[in-house]
């Protein structure tokens, strides 16, 4: 895990710390879900969604409103896909790096 003071990380980039780990939870969970034999009928839906937060993360710091949808749209696609949950939460807690939503 990256160590970060202000937006530098300890490794002299200028990249955001909280990008790089949405970028490995995404890829991660990405990789998790190419290799998953099932089919369910919502797997479109969270691998054209993990595609999007994969590009956010990309160009820098992503739009968190966004990031939000794309979570829940991914959750409502892979949730109940047990093994698929590690990673999910993984991204979950990325998401929850870049601050709480707001309250209603």
């Amino acid at each position: 895990m990256l160590r970060s003071v202000g937006q530098r990380s300890v490794t002299g980039s200028d990249e955001d710390p909280r990008v790089a780990e949405l970028r490995t939870a995404v890829s991660r969970l990405r990789r998790e879900l190419a290799v998953h034999p099932g089919e369910f009928p919502d797997r479109a839906v969270a691998e054209d969604e993990l595609a999007a937060l994969a590009a956010m993360a990309a160009y820098g710091t992503p739009e968190i409103p966004r990031l939000r949808r794309s979570l829940l749209l991914i959750a409502g696609a892979i949730g109940s896909v047990s093994a698929l949950s590690r990673g999910l939460t993984d991204v979950r807690h990325a998401v929850e790096l870049f601050g709480e939503p707001p309250s209603r």
